[in-house]
Order: structure tokens, then C-alpha cells, then sequence
């Protein structure tokens, strides 16, 4: 059997310290702030869902609207009708009126 120094003991050691006292803390640290992150991103994305759908459910109205103002402006274009008509039958009124008093 080969012996094996003592030298490639020390240095494994020293590894083993080094990973177990540097490399695991600094992955469990890494591994915590990335969670965090991730913790961090789904609130955000939340709240950002939450306001969309606000502004989703005010924004539904907008067709309610533009059938209003379709209507308002059928509306308007009767009310010009019949105020053209109106003075139509008021100029025939008053030129009857006129004869009789004649």
C-alpha cells in the first residue's frame, strides 16, 4: 500500500474547512437573497395584477359611453328636426294668422 503524505491531508482539510466555513455560508446567503428577490417580485406582480384589473373593470364602461353618445347624438339630430319643423309650422300659423286679421 502506497502512503499517502501528510501534506495531502493538511491540504484536503484545509479544503473542507474553506468550503464548509466559506463556500456553503456564501451559497446559503446567495440562496436567501434570491428568495427574497423572488418573495419581493411575486408582491410587485400582485399589486401590478390588482391594478390592472382596476383599471380594467373602470375601463369597461367605455362602450356604455360610446352607445351614449350615439344615442345623444340621434338625439340631437331629432331635436334639430323638429325645431326646423317647428318653425315650418310656426311660419304657417303665422301667415294663416296674417289672412284672418286681413
Amino acid at each position: 500500500m502506497v502512503e499517502i503524505p501528510t501534506a495531502v491531508y493538511v491540504i484536503w482539510w484545509a479544503t473542507l474547512i474553506v468550503a464548509v466555513v466559506v463556500v456553503l455560508p456564501l451559497a446559503v446567503y446567495l440562496l436567501h437573497r434570491t428568495l427574497m428577490a423572488a418573495r419581493q417580485i411575486e408582491r410587485y406582480s400582485a399589486r401590478a395584477l390588482e391594478a390592472g384589473l382596476g383599471i380594467a373593470g373602470n375601463t369597461e364602461n367605455i362602450v356604455a359611453l360610446e352607445g351614449t353618445i350615439t344615442t345623444a347624438t340621434g338625439i340631437l339630430e331629432t331635436a334639430r328636426a323638429i325645431e326646423e319643423h317647428t318653425g315650418t309650422i310656426e311660419g304657417a300659423l303665422a301667415a294663416r294668422a296674417g289672412r284672418r286679421t286681413e
